[in-house]
């Protein structure tokens, strides 16, 4: 190949993948996979591979987002994108799936959700988890509701419930429904298997009741184990040890399920702004 095609061939995989990118992270998953195919049509892409996968998870299509992660695999027997994806795919495939829009996915919560507001959002993490096979189809970036059930504030995805709110959270946040106040959530992060779920709550409603009260209250305002959310990738759907990782990993944070940025080009959750359905 001459040098001036080489050069050619560069900049049109470096389109490509820009393309792949953007189009993921506005949600046009149809787009990103075209982009993907098309850049793996000029050569092996491990990240192609896994943008590829996320795509198509994210359009329900799970045994071909499996496929497109096992090529991955097979490339990079190290790659921790395309395994933990292959691993939640499984489970998926073999799990019954929770109430979702209709579209194959549990409903994305809006990006203003997690926009940082003193006293209005916090995080908190879920408590009594259901089984993985239920969690395993959600990701960062989906809509949650919470429902007082006695001393429990529960987390529900459509009727099916994934967990409940930390004690001390529910405690606050159900004396401040019962007087009238109103919350919306989604998912900030769910670890591997299932282990860890972390929600962002917002307060989308203050009654009159409730004037002068602070649902998430500051160190100097109340003692509360809910920690105001900051600017950063709080959007994940990994392990610990991943924190470290490289843009590979940046790019399937599965799950900014776009509208949130979980795939930065990877969601997944790429994987969270991407790796996972």
């Amino acid at each position: 190949m001459a040098l001036g095609e080489a050069d050619a061939t560069t900049r049109q995989r470096r389109q490509l993948a820009d393309a792949a990118i953007a189009h993921a992270t506005r949600g046009e998953w149809e787009a990103a996979v075209t982009a993907n195919r098309q850049l793996l049509e000029l050569g092996p892409d491990i990240d192609a591979c896994n943008r590829l996968g996320k795509a198509l998870a994210e359009l329900g299509k799970h045994a071909e987002a499996l496929e497109a992660y096992q090529q991955a695999l097979e490339r990079d027997a190290t790659n921790r994108i395309a395994q933990r994806n292959i691993e939640r795919l499984r489970v998926l495939m073999a799990a019954k799936k929770p109430a979702t829009n209709g579209k194959g996915r549990p409903e994305k919560a809006p990006v203003t959700l997690f926009i940082e507001e003193m006293g209005k959002t916090g995080r908190a993490r879920l408590i009594n988890l259901a089984a993985p096979r239920v969690l395993a189809p959600l990701s960062a970036g989906d809509a949650i509701s919470l429902k007082t059930r006695g001393d429990e504030l529960v987390a529900s995805v459509g009727t099916t419930d994934i967990g409940s709110v930390e004690p001390r959270i529910a405690a606050r946040l159900n004396k401040m429904i019962a007087a009238g106040n109103r919350y919306d959530a989604a998912i900030t992060t769910i670890h591997e298997g299932g282990g860890e779920v972390m929600i962002m709550i917002r307060e989308v409603f203050t009654h009159p009741n409730n004037f002068g009260k602070v649902s998430f209250p500051t160190q100097g305002q109340a003692a509360t184990s809910v920690r105001p959310y900051i600017k950063g990738s709080a959007l994940r759907y990994d392990d610990d040890e991943e924190v470290e990782e490289t843009d590979e990993d940046a790019e399937e944070v599965e799950e900014l399920d776009t509208s949130l940025p979980e795939y930065s080009g990877e969601p997944e959750d790429e994987e969270e702004l991407a790796e996972e359905p």
